[in-house]
């Protein structure tokens, strides 16, 4: 009986895993849609977010379904990011700043635009 239970309780924290690091993971599996290294070289990508935003996971899982490296702020755990958030406007989530080029919401285009 304990056993059955700890079995299920592993899947489903399995499937959580997997979930939350499905980006990661289809970039091993296809290799072929990741972003040139020149244009990785280039990227100075910073993401202001929350943990429990839809659109600001769909953008952590299109940069880590590209290669594209960056660096991400949570807007309600961290004063000086939600300073900083507030600075650049604020009003809505995700706030993506891809090499100066300010883009609001989930745009996976207007990433790979500001990347070239």
């Amino acid at each position: 009986m304990l056993g059955s239970v700890l079995k299920k309780c592993l899947l489903i924290l399995l499937v959580v895993v997997v979930y939350q690091h499905w980006g990661k993971i289809e970039r091993v599996f296809n290799p072929s849609q990741v972003v040139p290294e020149q244009t990785q070289a280039k990227a100075n990508v910073v993401l202001y977010a929350t943990e429990w935003c839809g659109y600001c996971k769909l953008t952590r899982r299109f940069l880590d379904q590209k290669g594209i490296p960056y660096k991400e702020f949570d807007i309600e755990k961290d004063d000086e990011a939600r300073k900083a958030y507030q600075a650049l406007g604020g009003g809505g989530i995700p706030i993506i700043d891809v090499n100066g080029t300010l883009i609001r919401g989930y745009d996976p285009d207007a990433i790979l635009a500001a990347l070239k």
